[in-house]
């Protein structure tokens, strides 16, 4: 139907039909109260709807109602029933002169449906535009149109720093875009990627990161210009590869260690990924796993279930034969401990045992169902060597297991059932006149519980043992079997937190393998299906059951310090527990330029270097730069067992230290120097 004005439309002696368009002033548009959306429209969203008519006009009509008075007449006005964002952006651009009040607007009149329900239909069925699709079309409107960020900015109503994020966005290599549309990359792992708009390194470390990788580790993996020799990456490869492939490597000729650095890192990544995939390939075919991945970093794995080796099975014979050569080798071993050098036949012999042991394979293996379901992960440790994690199960293999009925639920069918026969013979004064429906409310099962579980309490209270074993089970339970439903009726909460995204490479360092290899440990001895883990515990001798205990309870510890949790009980009292256990950190952390100098100010760095040698030196490298600095420093304090207060454990009492170094920290939050921005741009 043709457009025609609302002047001619007033003459008319019908009101306009369904469907006709009106060319209708802007002031005579008002907003309907049978709009769906009742939450207006942000400041932001109705300059974009005022920048975009500015720019193309009104691009789709809103729908408008005929308003009517109390009589039913119309008024002349009329309701926007759908497209009330462009109404208020219209007025905006009349506020600002841009437009005059009257300006002309092509409408569409809705006579036939409920205004409420097409405007809740407006809002419910459409699909918001997908980013991705978004930001490739800014990055053709600047290649096809040749607009620059400050145009498109004011033709969408978005600012020109917005505009350039988008393009930026936009031009991420294919392969990126289209796992971010899959979903296999979120927002943040896409921007990380897009610090840098070499689409050759975003393929190559895409290709290296698996999908738990966090936006900080892509983002320092795409902003590397040359990797030091003593990387980690570099350790695992060698130089030697990577020279043999044309590698660059920028010598330092003033250090002892004649040190330097490898200028193309895409090429030694390259080589990493090659060699951890051929290890993960072996791994799978030689151990028969369902599935292997590659990831450069430490993963979370807390998406994953878990299968442990079980005990392997022999027969009378072998494991008489295993017993008699372990004998054997530990007496000869025995018999010739205080010999400077082991007579030929006795080191003949030795070497025969171990291989003949060997051939026997491991006491505990993976069964061959659980490695059908499971996978191995491969990724590269801190300290440049693979790592392997075996037994990982995908929630898509994960055996489902359903928690069974409470028990009581049987007893009540039973006695409901017992209820029919025995009513006639149950006349006496409790007997009830509904003898014939179930035997127990729900109310009544309640009460009856509650005087159980006070028994139970009783009882457990009374059994040192059983309680020990009561807890521990519930302690393994949430250790070993975090993805099945609550198996214990004791209310004890464990929460285990990941550390590795709080600091990379303490999954790595000494006391994260020592916690790994325990925890692995235990995962051997233990059943798969957490119904079966009470009869394993309670079998236990209590010094196994102590050794459990304190394994799942420390692996629970967290005092982590975060000035977002505050939690000032719990971090004293973990002080109190690390006085109590004698913790010594020098074993575990050491100061480097990457775990703590680069970290913290040049003041910082300079004090620490006064107190664990002296002052000369710290005079010495007073004037260097700050990465200089830092690298110094390392190989100052190396080997003395220097720690921050923070990490110093306090010889009774709570760290006096500890709460200086929170001050600070938060000072140094407060007033940051010149020294932590440059730290955190560089992060």
């Amino acid at each position: 139907m043709t457009a025609q004005s609302i002047e001619t439309a007033a003459t008319d002696a019908t009101a306009p039909q369904h469907g006709a368009e009106l060319i209708v002033p802007l002031n005579r548009l008002k907003a309907s109260p049978k709009n769906a959306r009742k939450t207006p429209h942000s400041a932001a969203t109705i300059e974009a709807f005022a920048a975009s008519i500015k720019a193309k006009g009104v691009l789709q009509p809103p729908v408008v109602e005929i308003e009517r008075d109390g009589e039913g007449a119309p008024t002349g006005n009329y309701l926007v029933t759908i497209g009330e964002g462009r109404r208020q952006g219209l007025r905006l651009l009349a506020k600002r002169k841009a437009i005059k009040r009257t300006h002309p607007v092509r409408v569409i009149v809705d006579a036939e449906n409920d205004a409420h329900e097409i405007s809740l239909d407006e809002n419910m069925t459409r699909e918001a535009m997908h980013p991705a699709d978004q930001f490739e079309a800014f990055q053709r409107l600047a290649e096809e149109k040749g607009y620059g960020p400050d145009e498109i900015g004011a033709r969408f109503g978005v600012s020109a720093h917005v505009v350039r994020q988008r393009l930026r966005l936009g031009s991420a290599a294919p392969e990126l875009m289209a796992a971010y549309r899959e979903g296999a990359l979120a927002l943040d792992q896409l921007t990380a990627f897009c610090v840098s708009e070499d689409r050759e390194r975003q393929r190559q470390v895409l290709e290296q990161i698996g999908p738990h990788t966090p936006a900080y580790a892509i983002r320092r993996a795409m902003t590397e210009a040359k990797v030091r020799v003593d990387d980690r990456r570099v350790r695992f490869v060698g130089v030697e590869a990577y020279e043999a492939e044309g590698g660059g490597i920028l010598r330092d000729l003033f250090t002892e260690d004649g040190g330097g650095w490898l200028e193309d890192v895409v090429l030694l990544d390259r080589l990493v990924a090659d060699k951890l995939a051929g290890l993960a390939d072996e791994a799978r075919e030689r151990e028969g796993w369902k599935w292997a991945e590659v990831v450069l970093d430490y993963p979370d794995l807390s998406g994953f279930g878990r299968v442990y080796p079980v005990a392997v099975e022999r027969s009378e014979a072998d494991a008489a034969e295993i017993t008699a050569l372990s004998e054997e080798y530990d007496r000869l071993v025995s018999e010739t401990d205080a010999a400077e050098m082991l007579p030929p036949e006795v080191d003949a012999r030795l070497e025969e045992i171990d291989k003949a042991l060997q051939a026997f394979g491991p006491d505990f293996n993976y069964a061959a169902e659980a490695r059908a379901r499971a996978g191995v992960m491969v990724m590269l440790g801190h300290d440049g060597l693979a790592r392997f994690e075996r037994g990982l199960v995908r929630a898509e293999d994960a055996v489902a297991v359903a928690e069974p009925p409470p028990p009581f639920e049987a007893e009540v069918a039973e006695d409901a059932g017992r209820a029919g026969s025995d009513s006639a013979t149950d006349s006496g004064p409790g007997a009830s006149e509904d003898d014939g429906g179930p035997a127990l409310s729900d109310r009544l099962v309640i009460d009856l519980t509650a005087h159980k579980t006070m028994g139970l309490r009783d009882a457990v209270q009374a059994d040192a043992g059983a309680a020990l074993a009561t807890v521990v089970h519930a302690l393994a339970l949430q250790v070993f079997y975090p993805g099945y439903g609550v198996w214990t009726p004791l209310q004890l909460r464990l929460t285990v937190s990941g550390l590795e995204r709080l600091a990379p490479g303490v999954e790595d360092g000494p006391a994260g393998r020592r916690v790994r290899d325990r925890c692995e440990a235990w995962g051997a001895r233990l059943p798969e299906r957490a119904e079966d883990l009470w009869e394993v515990v309670a079998a236990l001798p209590p010094s196994e059951q102590l050794d459990l205990m304190a394994c799942c309870a420390g692996v629970g510890l967290y005092a982590v310090r975060d000035p977002h949790d505050r939690r000032p009980g719990a971090l004293a009292q973990a002080e109190t527990l690390a006085t109590a256990v004698g913790l010594d950190m020098a074993g575990t952390w050491a100061a480097t330029a990457s775990s703590y100098f680069a970290r913290v100010s040049k003041a910082r760095v300079l004090e620490t270097v006064t107190e664990a040698v002296k002052a000369e030196e710290a005079d010495r490298i007073a004037g260097f730069r700050k990465a200089d600095m830092a690298e110094a420093a390392e190989r100052l304090v190396e080997g003395r067992g220097w720690l921050p207060s923070v990490l110093r454990t306090a010889e009774g009492g709570a760290s006096e230290d500890a709460e200086a170094e929170d001050d600070g920290a938060e000072a140094d939050a407060e007033t940051p120097s010149d020294d932590d921005a440059y730290v955190f741009a560089a992060e």
